[in-house]
């Protein structure tokens, strides 16, 4: 988190009210502030000029002809929209470590059939999460967008898959402020790739407890890159970590990465071939 933002996020907070509990307040703030502490000192990479030779191509998309490849600086996915400034970046999930994070979820802590649960992608950009979890037998699939540019690639790419995939579970892109979304009935799981930073963490948070606090199902979580999992932690202890570990990618995906970043931000991200992930489900009282 830059220092920009946490100036934004105390300027937020001063009016707008995180919580009712006075307590979540106070610790929310003490999390920003330490936040805070961690950047000083911290010199942003300069930004390089972008290459103009060919983009690489994933392995993902050259078998199934999609385009779900790049990476994005989150300052370059600017929509005017007032939750342009949380936004982290769009990279592309790694299909090794997506299957990794969902068969430990399925195998150790699902309490539903996938036939049962519907899964929501959260910063769906170019749809490549979504299409994996369509390899799968989920209830149904959604993703959540704000961007036009990578809402309208997710739905290039969606049409394209269901060409060559009839028998997957039906798949739905929606072009709104997450906030807004509507949730599926019945047991979810969301899936995030570190889509935003600790403010928009903490608003999507609080919606989620609101929505499952009166009504059916399961509310679990896959958390890639999880970054905010100390907020997590400190001002949202309703959502218990059942798994936190390192995940390493395939070699291919681990090639594919870092042909991406060289590509498109080099200097700017590195890739160390592994993701910190997170597994939560909502506690209902």
């Amino acid at each position: 988190m830059d220092i920009s933002n946490v100036r934004a996020l105390r300027c937020s907070l001063q009016n707008h009210s995180v919580s009712k509990d006075h307590r979540k307040r106070k610790t929310v703030r003490k999390y920003f502030a330490r936040q805070a502490s961690y950047t000083r000192g911290v010199i942003p990479a300069r930004r390089k000029k972008p290459k103009k030779s060919p983009a690489p191509v994933h392995p993902f998309d050259a078998q199934h002809g999609t385009e779900t490849g790049s990476l994005i600086p989150g300052d370059d996915l600017a929509t005017g929209h007032h939750s342009d400034r949380h936004i982290t970046a769009y990279h592309g999930t790694s299909p090794s470590l997506f299957e990794k994070l969902l068969t430990r979820w399925r195998d150790d802590f699902a309490k539903h059939p996938l036939e049962k649960t519907a899964f929501i992608d959260i910063g769906a950009g170019k749809g490549r999460a979504m299409l994996l979890a369509g390899e799968h037998p989920f209830r149904r699939i959604a993703g959540v967008e704000l961007h036009p540019g990578l809402a309208a690639r997710a739905r290039e790419n969606i049409d394209l898959w269901r060409a060559t995939h009839e028998d997957a579970p039906a798949i739905a892109l929606f072009e709104q402020d997450v906030l807004r979304m509507r949730i599926p009935a019945g047991p979810c799981l969301f899936f995030l790739f570190n889509p935003f930073g600790a403010y928009m963490m903490d608003m999507f948070l609080t919606r989620l407890r609101r929505e499952f606090a009166s009504r059916p199902g399961e509310c679990d979580l896959l958390y890639v890159n999880d970054e905010q999992w100390p907020l997590m932690e400190e001002a949202h202890p309703q959502f218990k970590q059942l798994w936190r570990g390192r995940i390493h990618l395939s070699r291919a995906d681990a090639a594919a990465d870092r042909a991406t970043i060289k590509h498109d931000a080099d200097g700017i991200y590195v890739t160390t071939g592994y993701e910190d992930c997170s597994i939560y489900r909502l506690m209902k009282r």
